[in-house]
Order: C-alpha cells, then sequence, then structure tokens
C-alpha cells in the first residue's frame, strides 16, 4: 500500500508556471505507475499525464502537451508535474494516482491509490 501526499498548488496568473510534487510513502515508490488528474466542480476526473514502469514512457493529454512535464525521482519517493505556460481553464484539482500493476493509465478507475489533491487556479 501507499500514501500520496500532493503540494505545490496556488494561484498564479495566466503563462505562469507551477511545479507540483507528489510524495509517497513506503518503500516500493519505484514499483508503481504514477499519474497526474485534475478535476473541475461538476465535471469528470480529467488524465494529465502518466509515467510508465514500460521503458519509463510518459503520455499526456492533448491539452498539456508540449506544457507539462511528468517526471519522478524514485530516490525520494517523488513525482512532479512541471506546469509552464499556464491557461485560466488549467483551473482545477490535481491529484496524483498510483498503481503497481499493468502500465501507465489515463482511465482515472485503473488506479488504486490516490492524493488527497491540490488546487490549481489560473488567473486570467
Amino acid at each position: 500500500q501507499v500514501q500520496l501526499v500532493e503540494s505545490g498548488g496556488g494561484l498564479v496568473q495566466a503563462g505562469s508556471s507551477l511545479r507540483l510534487s507528489c510524495r509517497a510513502s513506503g518503500r516500493t515508490f519505484s514499483m508503481y505507475n504514477m499519474a497526474w488528474f485534475r478535476q473541475d466542480p461538476g465535471k469528470e476526473r480529467e488524465f494529465v499525464a502518466t509515467f510508465s514502469l514500460n521503458g519509463g514512457n510518459t503520455y499526456y493529454a492533448d491539452s498539456v502537451k508540449g506544457r507539462f512535464t511528468i517526471s519522478r525521482d524514485n530516490a525520494k519517493n517523488t513525482l512532479y508535474l512541471q506546469m509552464n505556460s499556464l491557461h485560466p481553464e488549467d483551473t482545477a484539482v490535481y491529484y496524483c494516482a498510483a498503481r503497481n500493476r499493468g502500465v501507465g493509465s489515463r482511465y482515472a478507475d485503473d488506479y488504486d491509490y490516490w492524493g488527497q489533491g491540490t488546487q490549481v487556479t489560473v488567473s486570467s
């Protein structure tokens, strides 16, 4: 089992950058496929990016491709999301998620563990 704690959210202006972090407990972080999702109130949870154990491949939602970068530091048990050129439509609660089977997935139901989320608000 793994516990996830996100941090790094905040209120920024459009065009700014933020880096989110997701710290995982336990000693087996390196065995988990990890992902970032986001959710606006009243909307479904939306895939943002995933870092798959399968060759270390990364995948992004079209809406963030070229602006966001997912990375991980297994020595620090931490997942990151570097977000550049933020848009107001990037405003949401951002969640990290983990699964210890298969490969990275863009489907929320495939993940077993979730953090509590961190709010990102981008003003125009």
